[in-house]
């Protein structure tokens, strides 16, 4: 497996390669705030939009263009929309439960500013991420650093057909180009076979044990399996649960409550959260497994692996939260790494992190890039070649883009509707018809209320 050298930050940002200046990164937490000590922007809500160069009429398009799919058939969505530090726009639309099963219900539950939305892989970056994104900027974590250094076990089989975990490094897995499988499936024993569990103890054990499907460093293919091993490491370096880690290590910093993995296990009520599929995991029937979920879901995390083989808690998936809270981790990151006096992890490290990848320039560390023209579907025309963000299987977006001093969050309940046709796809909602539920109409609306005002 070809490996790349390790530059300074500066070459790193010029001739964007595959590495991380890790060394640079590693920086104590104590420099870190001596050497970023001022005070960083933290968010106000603006009176009008035109206070951070928005367009009131342009912001009531984005507005129609949402409502519009609301009362043609698509459930519920909320959106928020900061810029240079102001809180430009904050609204719900449609209903954050529709169904009881496959029943529309009499009277809907209608979406809430503070509603709480299942993030999907969203979690992926305001969990994994900003908790390897800290690490590093302690010197906790080096991103060259073998697999192996942090899980012994993680190693090369006599009987795997393709080796490379002996050499897999943290930064192979950020990029998407460890070899994996997109999705192994653990909780489903027809699909996982020896590698089924339902146990989060076991499952961590399997993901060791997943057989690699292609030579690393060969491709990019997205897989949950990355973050489900990243989510393990920082678990090692830090001896708590992922969601310990981050709900007082990130969240309670930034003053964050609605931003919590299993919010039923933590004082949070079904109603206080989006529903999602309508008849728990079984796609309308066509999918069973052991101890599937059979009835309409409603703050409990949809994602299979991280529900029934993580219990709830994974790297790749299991976070909630609302638009409010979601605001402050977008600025944070913004910012460099900081919200008001507080400082999460260092403007190197937070920069690094979005740099392209030399095999593929829409992928960053994790992150998503908006690289070429094949993100358009995502952050639309108007999004400038330093917007970065992610998206989430149950219908949730990220965008921030550093040239405007930006940042949108679209949260869906996309999949809180019946399967278009479940016989023949499993993985296709009415929900995912809807320019709504697939984003860049409303990036490109929020876009146009900025630049066309």
């Amino acid at each position: 497996m070809k490996r790349k050298t390790i530059g300074s930050l500066l070459t790193i940002a010029m001739i964007a390669p595959a590495a991380v200046p890790a060394q640079a990164l590693n920086t104590p937490a104590q420099t870190i705030q001596a050497q970023e000590h001022q005070k960083a922007s933290t968010l106000k809500q603006v009176k009008r939009p035109e206070e951070a160069g928005f367009s009131t009429f342009g912001l009531k398009r984005v507005d129609k263009l949402i409502q519009d799919e609301i009362n043609q058939g698509f459930p519920g969505a909320a959106l928020i929309v900061i810029k240079d530090g102001k809180i430009v726009k904050n609204e719900a639309y449609g209903y954050k439960k529709k169904y009881d099963g496959q029943t529309l219900l009499e009277r809907p539950e209608k979406v809430k500013r503070d509603t709480l939305f299942d993030l999907a892989s969203n979690t992926k970056m305001y969990a994994a991420n900003f908790a390897l994104q800290q690490l590093v900027s302690e010197g906790k974590i080096n991103l060259e650093d073998k697999i192996q250094t942090y899980i012994p076990e993680f190693r090369d089989q006599e009987t795997d057909v393709i080796k490379g975990k002996d050499t897999l490094r943290i930064i192979d897995v950020l990029h998407h180009t460890a070899g994996f499988p997109p999705d192994p499936q653990y909780h489903n024993p027809k699909v996982s076979k020896n590698l089924f569990s339902q146990d989060r103890d076991l499952t961590i054990s399997m993901i060791s044990r997943t057989p690699l499907t292609y030579q690393p460093g060969t491709k990019n293919i997205y897989s949950d399996v990355d973050y489900m091993l990243l989510g393990t490491i920082i678990e090692k370096v830090t001896g708590k649960q992922l969601d310990e880690y981050v709900e007082k290590h990130l969240y309670k910093p930034l003053g964050l409550k609605n931003t919590v993995f299993n919010p039923l296990q933590k004082g949070f009520k079904p109603k206080d959260a989006a529903a999602t599929e309508l008849m728990g995991n079984t796609r309308d029937g066509v999918i069973d497994f052991p101890n599937i979920r059979k009835y309409t879901l409603q703050g409990e995390v949809h994602d299979e692996k991280a529900f029934y083989s993580m219990g709830g808690v994974s790297g790749h998936a299991g976070l909630f939260s609302n638009t409010r809270d979601m605001a402050v981790l977008l600025q944070t990151m913004l910012n460099g790494g900081s919200y008001g006096n507080q400082q999460l992890f260092s403007k190197k490290t937070a920069k690094a992190f979005v740099q392209p990848s030399s095999m593929n320039p829409t992928y960053g560390l994790g992150w998503r890039l908006n690289g070429n023209e094949s993100m358009e579907w995502m952050f639309g025309p108007y999004a400038s070649d330093k917007a970065f963000g992610h998206t989430g299987w149950t219908g949730t977006v990220t965008i921030l883009d550093p040239k405007y001093n930006l940042g949108i969050v679209l949260l869906t309940n996309k999949k809180h509707s019946p399967l278009v046709n479940p016989a023949k796809d499993s993985n296709t909602f009415q929900g995912d018809l809807f320019q709504t539920g697939k984003y860049g109409s409303v990036v490109t609306a929020v876009y146009e209320a900025m630049l066309k005002k």
